[in-house]
Protein backbone atom coordinates (compact mmCIF):
# COMPACT_ATOMS: atom_id res chain seq x y z
CA UNK A 1 0.00 0.00 0.00
CA UNK A 2 1.38 3.66 -0.83
CA UNK A 3 0.71 6.26 1.95
CA UNK A 4 -2.03 8.39 1.04
CA UNK A 5 -0.50 12.27 0.43
CA UNK A 6 -2.33 14.06 3.31
CA UNK A 7 -0.12 12.30 5.45
CA UNK A 8 3.10 14.59 4.30
CA UNK A 9 1.58 18.49 4.18
CA UNK A 10 2.38 20.63 7.01
CA UNK A 11 1.29 19.96 10.01
CA UNK A 12 -0.12 23.80 9.92
CA UNK A 13 -2.52 22.84 7.21
CA UNK A 14 -3.38 19.45 7.33
CA UNK A 15 -6.42 19.84 5.59
CA UNK A 16 -10.22 18.40 6.28
CA UNK A 17 -9.58 14.67 6.64
CA UNK A 18 -7.06 14.49 8.79
CA UNK A 19 -9.02 16.85 11.75
CA UNK A 20 -11.93 14.37 10.56
CA UNK A 21 -9.50 10.92 11.44
CA UNK A 22 -7.43 12.97 14.56
CA UNK A 23 -9.99 11.18 17.18
CA UNK A 24 -8.81 7.90 15.49
CA UNK A 25 -5.36 8.89 15.73
CA UNK A 26 -5.81 9.16 19.10
CA UNK A 27 -7.28 5.98 20.39
CA UNK A 28 -3.93 4.62 17.96
CA UNK A 29 -1.44 6.57 20.09
CA UNK A 30 -3.30 5.44 23.24
CA UNK A 31 -2.80 2.14 22.12
CA UNK A 32 0.55 2.41 21.67
CA UNK A 33 1.50 3.77 25.09
CA UNK A 34 -0.78 1.14 26.80
CA UNK A 35 1.35 -1.48 24.87
CA UNK A 36 4.71 0.03 25.73
CA UNK A 37 4.17 -0.54 29.76
CA UNK A 38 4.24 -4.45 29.04
CA UNK A 39 7.49 -5.81 30.45
CA UNK A 40 10.13 -7.00 28.14
CA UNK A 41 12.81 -9.77 28.09
CA UNK A 42 15.59 -8.18 29.51
CA UNK A 43 18.97 -9.21 27.25
CA UNK A 44 22.45 -10.71 28.46
CA UNK A 45 24.20 -8.43 26.08
CA UNK A 46 23.22 -4.76 24.94
CA UNK A 47 20.37 -4.27 22.51
CA UNK A 48 21.04 -1.40 20.40
CA UNK A 49 17.00 -0.17 18.77
CA UNK A 50 16.67 1.14 15.73
CA UNK A 51 13.39 2.76 14.75
CA UNK A 52 11.40 5.59 13.68
CA UNK A 53 8.17 7.00 14.72
CA UNK A 54 6.52 7.03 11.09
CA UNK A 55 5.26 3.72 9.45
CA UNK A 56 7.52 2.81 6.56
CA UNK A 57 11.17 3.30 5.59
CA UNK A 58 13.35 6.67 6.53
CA UNK A 59 16.35 5.10 6.14
CA UNK A 60 16.53 2.10 8.94
CA UNK A 61 18.20 -0.58 6.66
CA UNK A 62 21.52 1.02 5.78
CA UNK A 63 21.61 2.88 9.19
CA UNK A 64 21.82 -0.60 10.37
CA UNK A 65 24.45 -1.58 7.80
CA UNK A 66 26.43 1.71 8.98
CA UNK A 67 26.37 0.59 12.80
CA UNK A 68 27.42 -3.04 12.17
CA UNK A 69 30.24 -1.73 10.39
CA UNK A 70 31.17 1.05 13.27
CA UNK A 71 30.37 -1.54 16.21
CA UNK A 72 32.33 -4.13 14.25
CA UNK A 73 35.50 -1.37 13.84
CA UNK A 74 35.07 -1.61 17.72
CA UNK A 75 35.81 -4.89 18.62
CA UNK A 76 32.21 -6.02 18.70
CA UNK A 77 30.69 -9.33 17.07
CA UNK A 78 27.38 -7.86 16.19
CA UNK A 79 24.22 -9.66 15.31
CA UNK A 80 20.60 -8.23 14.15
CA UNK A 81 17.05 -9.31 14.96
CA UNK A 82 14.57 -8.21 12.83
CA UNK A 83 11.10 -8.99 12.35
CA UNK A 84 11.50 -10.18 8.63
CA UNK A 85 8.23 -7.76 7.47
CA UNK A 86 6.86 -9.63 4.16
CA UNK A 87 8.73 -12.48 4.95
CA UNK A 88 6.63 -16.13 5.81
CA UNK A 89 9.03 -17.84 8.49
CA UNK A 90 8.03 -17.35 12.09
CA UNK A 91 11.47 -18.23 13.43
CA UNK A 92 13.85 -17.52 15.21
CA UNK A 93 16.02 -18.36 11.95
CA UNK A 94 19.30 -16.99 11.35
CA UNK A 95 19.55 -15.85 7.82
CA UNK A 96 21.56 -17.63 5.22
CA UNK A 97 22.06 -15.77 1.89
CA UNK A 98 20.99 -18.20 -0.91
CA UNK A 99 19.83 -20.82 1.04
CA UNK A 100 16.62 -17.99 1.62
CA UNK A 101 14.27 -15.98 0.03
CA UNK A 102 12.81 -12.61 0.37
CA UNK A 103 9.31 -14.47 0.48
CA UNK A 104 10.43 -16.55 3.56
CA UNK A 105 12.57 -13.76 5.44
CA UNK A 106 11.54 -10.25 3.90
CA UNK A 107 14.09 -8.45 1.81
CA UNK A 108 15.97 -5.90 4.50
CA UNK A 109 17.31 -9.36 6.37
CA UNK A 110 18.19 -10.47 3.27
CA UNK A 111 20.19 -7.49 2.40
CA UNK A 112 21.40 -7.07 5.75
CA UNK A 113 22.75 -10.90 5.94
CA UNK A 114 25.65 -10.05 3.95
CA UNK A 115 26.95 -7.89 6.58
CA UNK A 116 26.22 -9.50 9.64
CA UNK A 117 24.54 -12.44 10.95
CA UNK A 118 20.62 -11.83 10.98
CA UNK A 119 18.34 -13.51 12.70
CA UNK A 120 14.35 -13.38 11.92
CA UNK A 121 11.70 -13.92 14.47
CA UNK A 122 7.89 -12.65 14.64
CA UNK A 123 8.95 -12.94 18.62
CA UNK A 124 11.04 -10.32 18.81
CA UNK A 125 12.70 -11.71 22.59
CA UNK A 126 12.82 -15.18 20.95
CA UNK A 127 15.41 -13.88 18.08
CA UNK A 128 17.58 -11.95 20.75
CA UNK A 129 18.05 -14.99 22.76
CA UNK A 130 18.97 -17.13 19.70
CA UNK A 131 21.29 -14.15 19.15
CA UNK A 132 22.35 -14.49 22.58
CA UNK A 133 23.18 -18.05 22.47
CA UNK A 134 25.16 -18.02 19.01
CA UNK A 135 27.64 -15.60 20.74
CA UNK A 136 26.40 -12.01 19.83
CA UNK A 137 28.57 -9.25 22.16
CA UNK A 138 25.88 -6.78 20.23
CA UNK A 139 22.53 -7.08 18.67
CA UNK A 140 21.13 -4.56 16.54
CA UNK A 141 16.92 -4.67 17.18
CA UNK A 142 15.62 -3.61 13.09
CA UNK A 143 12.33 -1.40 13.81
CA UNK A 144 11.87 -2.25 17.23
CA UNK A 145 11.04 1.06 18.76
CA UNK A 146 7.39 0.51 19.21
CA UNK A 147 7.61 -3.31 20.25
CA UNK A 148 8.04 -3.72 24.46
CA UNK A 149 9.40 -7.57 23.44
CA UNK A 150 12.86 -6.48 24.20
CA UNK A 151 14.82 -3.99 26.55
CA UNK A 152 16.79 -2.11 24.95
CA UNK A 153 19.68 -0.56 26.19
CA UNK A 154 19.79 2.44 23.29
CA UNK A 155 17.42 3.77 21.10
CA UNK A 156 18.09 5.54 17.99
CA UNK A 157 15.34 7.10 15.81
CA UNK A 158 15.45 7.83 12.67
CA UNK A 159 13.94 9.90 10.27
CA UNK A 160 13.62 11.00 6.42
CA UNK A 161 14.46 14.96 7.11
CA UNK A 162 12.75 15.60 3.60
CA UNK A 163 9.23 14.32 4.96
CA UNK A 164 9.78 14.87 8.97
CA UNK A 165 7.37 13.12 10.80
CA UNK A 166 5.13 14.39 8.43
CA UNK A 167 1.70 16.06 9.38
CA UNK A 168 2.51 15.30 12.67
CA UNK A 169 -0.63 13.11 13.31
CA UNK A 170 -0.60 9.47 14.65
CA UNK A 171 -2.41 6.80 12.23
CA UNK A 172 -4.89 6.20 10.31
CA UNK A 173 -5.09 10.81 10.64
CA UNK A 174 -0.78 10.54 9.63
CA UNK A 175 1.99 8.61 9.40
CA UNK A 176 2.62 8.66 13.18
CA UNK A 177 3.31 5.46 15.47
CA UNK A 178 3.12 7.62 18.26
CA UNK A 179 2.99 11.37 19.14
CA UNK A 180 6.34 13.06 18.52
CA UNK A 181 7.64 14.69 21.74
CA UNK A 182 6.27 11.39 23.49
CA UNK A 183 8.72 9.02 20.87
CA UNK A 184 11.38 11.29 21.34
CA UNK A 185 11.53 11.36 24.87
CA UNK A 186 12.04 7.62 24.69
CA UNK A 187 14.74 7.62 22.49
CA UNK A 188 18.59 8.40 23.65
CA UNK A 189 19.69 9.83 19.99
CA UNK A 190 17.67 11.07 16.31
CA UNK A 191 19.57 10.72 13.36
CA UNK A 192 17.90 12.72 10.62
CA UNK A 193 18.75 11.54 6.86
CA UNK A 194 18.89 13.61 3.66
CA UNK A 195 20.63 16.86 1.93
CA UNK A 196 21.79 19.78 3.35
CA UNK A 197 18.01 21.58 1.77
CA UNK A 198 16.42 18.64 4.04
CA UNK A 199 18.25 19.28 7.18
CA UNK A 200 17.23 22.74 6.98
CA UNK A 201 13.48 22.08 6.42
CA UNK A 202 13.60 19.71 9.05
CA UNK A 203 15.51 22.18 11.23
CA UNK A 204 12.46 24.96 10.72
CA UNK A 205 9.69 22.88 11.23
CA UNK A 206 10.56 20.37 13.95
CA UNK A 207 12.43 21.01 17.47
CA UNK A 208 13.65 17.83 18.91
CA UNK A 209 15.55 20.41 22.06
CA UNK A 210 17.64 18.13 23.78
CA UNK A 211 17.93 14.87 21.84
CA UNK A 212 21.73 14.16 20.55
CA UNK A 213 21.46 14.30 17.08
CA UNK A 214 23.17 12.62 14.20
CA UNK A 215 23.15 14.28 10.16
CA UNK A 216 23.40 11.94 7.80
CA UNK A 217 22.90 11.48 3.51
CA UNK A 218 22.42 8.76 1.42
CA UNK A 219 24.84 8.55 -1.06
CA UNK A 220 25.15 5.94 -3.72
CA UNK A 221 28.42 3.80 -4.11
CA UNK A 222 29.45 3.73 -7.55
CA UNK A 223 31.52 0.34 -8.09
CA UNK A 224 33.28 0.93 -10.91
CA UNK A 225 29.42 1.88 -12.71
CA UNK A 226 29.06 5.25 -14.54
CA UNK A 227 25.58 6.24 -14.51
CA UNK A 228 26.11 9.44 -16.72
CA UNK A 229 23.93 9.63 -19.47
CA UNK A 230 22.65 5.95 -19.07
CA UNK A 231 19.01 5.66 -19.98
CA UNK A 232 16.94 3.98 -16.95
CA UNK A 233 13.47 2.97 -16.53
CA UNK A 234 13.84 2.84 -12.85
CA UNK A 235 11.02 1.22 -10.30
CA UNK A 236 10.94 1.31 -6.79
CA UNK A 237 9.18 -0.36 -4.00
CA UNK A 238 10.75 1.85 -0.89
CA UNK A 239 8.93 4.40 1.53
CA UNK A 240 9.40 7.19 -1.14
CA UNK A 241 10.34 6.04 -4.52
CA UNK A 242 10.89 9.32 -5.91
CA UNK A 243 13.67 9.71 -3.34
CA UNK A 244 15.72 6.85 -4.97
CA UNK A 245 14.71 8.45 -9.06
CA UNK A 246 16.27 12.04 -7.64
CA UNK A 247 19.28 9.74 -7.10
CA UNK A 248 19.71 8.37 -10.34
CA UNK A 249 19.08 12.26 -11.94
CA UNK A 250 21.84 13.64 -9.48
CA UNK A 251 24.15 10.96 -10.42
CA UNK A 252 23.62 12.24 -14.31
CA UNK A 253 21.55 9.13 -15.56
CA UNK A 254 19.04 9.65 -18.02
CA UNK A 255 15.28 8.34 -16.63
CA UNK A 256 13.44 7.60 -19.09
CA UNK A 257 10.37 7.37 -16.46
CA UNK A 258 10.31 6.03 -12.78
CA UNK A 259 7.55 3.16 -11.71
CA UNK A 260 6.87 3.91 -7.85
CA UNK A 261 5.31 0.81 -6.57
CA UNK A 262 3.89 -0.22 -2.76
CA UNK A 263 6.50 -0.82 -0.47
CA UNK A 264 7.93 -4.01 -0.43
CA UNK A 265 5.38 -4.96 -3.21
CA UNK A 266 5.71 -8.02 -4.45
CA UNK A 267 8.08 -8.37 -8.01
CA UNK A 268 4.92 -11.02 -10.14
CA UNK A 269 6.44 -11.53 -13.47
CA UNK A 270 3.56 -9.85 -15.24
CA UNK A 271 5.27 -6.40 -13.75
CA UNK A 272 8.52 -7.25 -14.53
CA UNK A 273 7.72 -8.67 -18.29
CA UNK A 274 5.16 -5.24 -18.41
CA UNK A 275 8.42 -3.34 -17.42
CA UNK A 276 11.07 -4.88 -19.53
CA UNK A 277 8.84 -4.55 -22.80
CA UNK A 278 8.76 -0.89 -21.58
CA UNK A 279 12.54 -0.47 -20.92
CA UNK A 280 13.03 -2.15 -24.87
CA UNK A 281 10.76 -0.11 -26.35
CA UNK A 282 12.45 3.18 -25.05
CA UNK A 283 15.78 1.79 -25.21
CA UNK A 284 16.37 1.34 -21.61
CA UNK A 285 17.75 -0.41 -18.91
CA UNK A 286 15.60 -1.53 -16.12
CA UNK A 287 17.09 -0.23 -12.29
CA UNK A 288 16.01 -0.60 -9.00
CA UNK A 289 17.33 -0.31 -5.18
CA UNK A 290 19.20 -2.67 -3.58
CA UNK A 291 16.09 -3.48 -1.47
CA UNK A 292 14.33 -4.36 -4.32
CA UNK A 293 16.74 -6.00 -5.83
CA UNK A 294 16.25 -8.87 -3.05
CA UNK A 295 13.11 -9.37 -4.07
CA UNK A 296 14.02 -10.39 -7.73
CA UNK A 297 12.94 -13.57 -8.72
CA UNK A 298 16.32 -15.18 -9.43
CA UNK A 299 16.18 -15.19 -13.17
CA UNK A 300 15.73 -11.47 -13.13
CA UNK A 301 18.48 -10.67 -11.27
CA UNK A 302 21.00 -10.63 -14.63
CA UNK A 303 18.20 -8.20 -16.11
CA UNK A 304 18.15 -5.40 -13.64
CA UNK A 305 21.07 -2.88 -12.64
CA UNK A 306 20.91 -1.72 -8.57
CA UNK A 307 22.05 1.56 -7.40
CA UNK A 308 23.90 0.82 -4.26
CA UNK A 309 23.61 3.57 -1.79
CA UNK A 310 25.18 3.83 1.85
CA UNK A 311 24.61 5.79 4.51
CA UNK A 312 27.14 8.72 5.24
CA UNK A 313 27.31 10.45 8.78
CA UNK A 314 28.45 13.79 8.87
CA UNK A 315 29.77 13.57 12.48
CA UNK A 316 29.78 10.08 14.71
CA UNK A 317 30.75 11.55 18.47
CA UNK A 318 27.18 11.81 19.34
CA UNK A 319 26.64 7.82 19.14
CA UNK A 320 30.33 7.11 19.94
CA UNK A 321 29.71 9.07 23.10
CA UNK A 322 26.13 7.53 23.94
CA UNK A 323 27.98 3.61 22.75
CA UNK A 324 31.22 4.99 25.23
CA UNK A 325 29.02 5.88 28.39
CA UNK A 326 27.14 2.40 27.93
CA UNK A 327 30.26 0.18 27.68
CA UNK A 328 30.02 -1.28 23.94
Amino acid sequence: MRAPAFWWRPPAHPGLLPRLLAPLGWLYAAGTARRLRQPGYAPQVPVICVGNLTVGGAGKTPTVIALVERLTARGRKVHVVSRGYGGRLEGPVRVVEGRHSAGEVGDEPLLLSAFAPVWVAKDRAAGVRSAEAAGAQVILLDDGFQNPAVRSLLSLVVVDAARGFGNGRCLPAGPLREPVATGLARADLLLTIGDAAAQTRFDAQWDPTGLPRLRGQLQPLRMGMDWKGERLLAFAGIADPSRFFASLRAEGAELVRGEALGDHETLSETLLRRLEMEAAAAGAQLVTTEKDAARLPPQWRAKVLTLVVRLKVEDWSAMDAALTKVGV
